[in-house]
């Protein structure tokens, strides 16, 4: 059989779907999803690579040592060059001597590099996406606060089964809404326009509003195919 043929009879792909939820937790409705964007296996290789950045771009780099030269004192040479028996030593702040310099450590450098664009939105859907086949991924129907009370989103952690840190992406965060939900002590905010794969894969739980999971797609459409 040739390999036309047998894309020509492959088995269509069942719809990707995702439910949405209220904020006790029951079920309101379900959203049939792009199969070419949430379809397919999850890329690792490519999640290994946005990894890397975002926890390399994390070191401080900071850590530092000091060479012969910057080492206090040492001025004065131990004992004269002959005639002592001993090895020749021009300062006692030396590499090979104690509370002298060191050889070859390490001094303050930028350890951070970007991967592109494109590969970084494409990092994000693929994190999204295992997220969404672990059944880590909830869709909540709206998250909204007229005044600032953290008292009507306490039970969101345990309605939805949330055991360690975890993240709320929202849409358009207003003041009111932000100060109510960042109390809570098992949740951190992120903005659907700022979220990154390292914030989705570092989450036990991701709870997305439906307005914030519309915004990922938009961002997810710009992402290159394999």
């Amino acid at each position: 059989m040739t390999a036309r043929a047998t894309t020509e009879h492959a088995e269509p792909q069942p719809p990707v779907r995702v439910k949405v939820f209220n904020l006790q937790g029951s079920e309101v409705e379900q959203l049939t999803l792009d199969q070419a964007l949430w379809g397919g296996p999850v890329n690792l290789r490519l999640l290994v690579q946005a990894v890397a950045m975002y926890r390399t771009n994390r070191r401080a780099g900071t850590a530092s040592t000091k060479t012969r030269g910057q080492v206090s004192g040492g001025g004065k040479k131990p004992w004269k060059q002959k005639h002592t028996g001993r090895a020749r030593a021009g300062s006692t702040r030396s590499p090979l001597w104690r509370h002298g310099g060191v050889t070859f450590g390490p001094h303050p450098r930028d350890m951070s590099y970007r991967l592109p664009q494109a590969i970084r939105r494409r990092a994000l859907q693929e994190s999204l996406k295992g997220k969404l086949r672990d059944e880590k991924l909830v869709v909540v129907d709206a998250l909204k606060a007229e005044a600032p009370k953290t008292k009507p989103f306490a039970g969101l952690a345990k309605a939805f089964g949330v055991a360690r840190r975890s993240v709320i992406v929202l849409d358009e965060p207003a003041a009111p809404l932000v100060k109510s939900l960042r109390n809570l002590a098992a949740f951190e905010l992120r903005s659907a326009a700022n979220l990154n794969a390292f914030d989705v894969l570092n989450a036990h739980k991701l709870l997305v509003t439906k307005d914030a999971f519309t915004r990922l797609e938009q961002r997810l459409n710009h992402a290159p195919a394999d």
